[in-house]
């Protein structure tokens, strides 16, 4: 089915260049598994049956970047031994309906996070902006464990700002833990979160109250070709299926809105050359 829907699936849908020497009608692997998250590798045994339980993580994952359709999606999870989340479970389906307002903004960096701060997706501008996301596997998409544990973003923060943004984190993921009790994925993302950082571990059994949100929508990127970027971050939240919309935009006839588009497209064409630079389908 995976090898199907892949096949069937035009490039541009999903904000991956074509080029001019493609020869694959549909996504070719390295191009479904970066938008899954998941190896080439892995994705090939996957299609040629010789991995045959896949977690419901990259089942999810694969629909998306698929773009199926509900029955599609439940078929895929049927096929794969697993049964669909339900209700008392992290979401982290991304609905035709808000799809297609991502769609409307595929020009501009956005990013989607579920309520535990895990990346969900992210479109190739925010990919150019932020650096490059879809090798990125299990924990390493977690927002948390980035600012506390890995190794950080390009957002620039002052000391007292970046432990106000841990804290603000910290507190929202608390909130979801209260939410989800009966989730096991989440309850483990905590235990492996308190386990790898003293810091969280502290955030999490503090009881002062979590920070205010923060007042500024304005964060300075730093970027590694075109310098500081200073852009307007609005979060949006999706209260129905309580995911977590980063959008980053910058003033028109500004000198930020003109960095800004220098880094979509130096990281854009560095993806195609990437991509195409063997001139091979899959």
């Amino acid at each position: 089915m995976v090898r199907r829907c892949r096949d069937r699936m035009a490039p541009e849908t999903v904000g991956v260049p074509a080029g001019r020497r493609r020869r694959a009608t549909g996504l070719r692997r390295e191009e479904l598994a970066g938008l899954a998250g998941i190896s080439p590798d892995y994705l090939t045994r996957l299609e040629q049956g010789r991995a045959t339980a896949p977690s419901a993580q990259v089942v999810e994952a694969l629909a998306q970047a698929l773009r199926l359709s509900d029955p599609e999606r439940d078929l895929l999870f049927r096929l794969a031994g697993q049964t669909a989340p339900g209700p008392g479970v992290v979401p982290t389906r991304v609905t035709p309906s808000v799809q297609r307002l991502l769609d409307r903004l595929a020009c501009t960096p956005v990013a989607v996070y579920d309520a535990c701060w895990t990346l969900v997706l992210a479109n190739a501008p925010y990919d150019a902006l932020m650096g490059d996301t879809s090798a990125w596997r299990g924990i390493e998409r977690n927002a948390i464990w980035r600012n506390l544990v890995g190794p950080g973003t390009r957002v620039v923060h002052t000391a007292g700002e970046q432990a106000d943004h841990e804290a603000r984190l910290v507190a929202d993921l608390r909130l979801t833990a209260s939410r989800y009790p009966a989730d096991r994925a989440l309850r483990q993302l905590i235990g492996e979160l308190a386990g790898m950082s003293p810091r969280f571990a502290e955030l999490w059994d503090s009881d002062a109250p979590a920070p205010l949100p923060d007042p500024s929508r304005h964060k300075v990127i730093g970027h590694p070709a075109v310098g500081r970027i200073t852009l307007d971050c609005d979060p949006l939240i999706v209260a129905l299926d309580d995911l977590r919309i980063t959008v980053y935009t910058a003033e028109p006839g500004t000198e930020d809105a003109e960095r800004l588009a220098l880094a979509i497209a130096l990281g854009t064409q560095t993806l195609v050359e990437q991509t195409h630079g063997d001139g091979r389908g899959a």
